[in-house]
């Protein structure tokens, strides 16, 4: 079995059955990725459901690689669940249409079991950095191993959603707002992901990156093809070769930086051991929510004049939630899933947010419907990331 600094790329140029079938068998099996599989083995596919949105849109993980892959696993003679906690109500009949609209009945055929354990139970966990307790669904703890399979795209408030991310999927549908509002600094919600991910320890992490989204994720952005899977035991470690692929740092994304603070990774994509070079799968122009570059300058200036600085910076170069009013149709979605009850609803059913109470989680950004939420960056820091690139 290879170690954790490996990451396995792969080219997959689409969805098409047999393409999907033979990269997956090459991004797994030349290097010992299903060894641990045992006969009747119980095995958690931890999928990216996010919301009702078919595959086309480019928000979840595709059924195409979630049918080759129980294939693959019930050739080994193991059993396999499928599931997440999308936004909103974990509850099967609101979970059933996103199964529907995702195109998971496609995977029953081929086996797998669609979850349909609605329970939660409750971790303990004293080492962890953030969430030394939190609520999960009590379906993973049934498997023997969890495989992590997440679709790899933009995000609001972590720059980047792709292996790491996709495991707060773990946590009950509208418990999430909870969490944002418990966890509102992105290095303390970044290091809850972080936990969840030594929480529950999955033994594989796959990132989807054939058509990934770009711009206005992880629901309202643009498919963008990228013809791309990538594989690790280390959820970091395949997240530092997602960001270099979409030209991001990766010490930019919260939770490759908190990982990499926490001594679970290093950063530095050199480090990386890749079974090709990351460079040949790059994507150009892949347009980014945000590099959350207010998380990496100033961290050196020390003082009362550093201090200012980096209030000054932080402020200048903060991401924030921003309405783009002729998008928006009124429906108040935002308003009610806001966890700090920052967005009240005015005369013309417009949103407005009240900066002093938003902890810019970008919940709001992340479930509207028609995208009119976007993640709104100054111009200072268009024209510094421009320069970056």
């Amino acid at each position: 079995m290879c170690d954790e600094r490996f990451v396995s790329l792969v080219r997959c140029p689409s969805y098409e059955a047999q393409a999907v079938r033979d990269a997956l068998e090459n991004l797994l099996l030349p290097y010992g990725m299903l060894d641990f599989v045992k006969p009747d083995m119980k095995v958690a596919v931890k999928a990216n459901l996010v919301a009702m949105m078919r595959p086309e849109q480019a928000a979840t993980t595709h059924p195409a690689l979630l049918c080759a892959l129980t294939d693959m696993l019930r050739e080994r003679g193991a059993t396999v669940t499928i599931g997440d906690s999308p936004g909103g109500l974990f509850t099967p009949v609101f979970v059933e249409r996103i199964y529907a609209a995702a195109g998971m009945k496609e995977a029953e055929a081929h086996g797998a079991t669609l979850n349909q354990n609605f329970e939660t139970a409750q971790a303990v966990f004293p080492e962890a950095v953030s969430a030394q307790t939190f609520e999960y669904t009590a379906w993973l703890k049934e498997a023997d191993v969890i495989i992590n399979f997440c679709k790899l795209k933009s995000h609001g408030m972590m720059g980047m959603s792709a292996c790491a991310k996709n495991m707060f999927g773990a946590v009950p549908g509208t418990t999430k707002m909870e969490y944002h509002y418990r966890f509102p600094d992105a290095m303390k919600f970044a290091n809850m992901i972080v936990d969840l991910d030594e929480y529950f320890k999955p033994v594989l992490s796959i990132a989807d990156a054939v058509v990934g989204m770009e711009g206005n994720g992880p629901t309202a952005g643009k498919p963008k093809a990228m013809s791309a899977l990538i594989a690790s035991r280390s959820p970091h470690a395949a997240d530092i070769v997602c960001a270099s692929i979409i030209g991001i740092d990766p010490l930019s994304v919260p939770t490759i930086r908190a990982a990499a603070d926490r001594g679970l990774v290093c950063a530095d994509i050199k480090s990386i051991d890749c079974s090709a070079p990351v460079g040949e799968f790059a994507v150009k122009d892949f347009s980014v929510v945000s590099a959350r570059t207010d998380l990496t300058m100033g961290a050196n200036l020390k003082g009362p004049i550093g201090k200012i600085v980096k209030g000054f910076l932080h402020k200048t170069l903060e991401v924030r939630p921003k309405l783009q009013p002729k998008e928006c149709i009124g429906c108040g979605k935002c308003a009610r899933i806001c966890p700090a009850r920052a967005i009240t609803m005015n005369a013309d059913r417009k949103p407005v947010i009240d900066r002093n109470v938003c902890i810019k989680c970008f919940c709001c950004q992340e479930f509207c419907e028609k995208g009119a939420m976007k993640a709104h960056r100054s111009a200072l820091l268009k024209l510094i990331q421009r320069s970056n690139n």
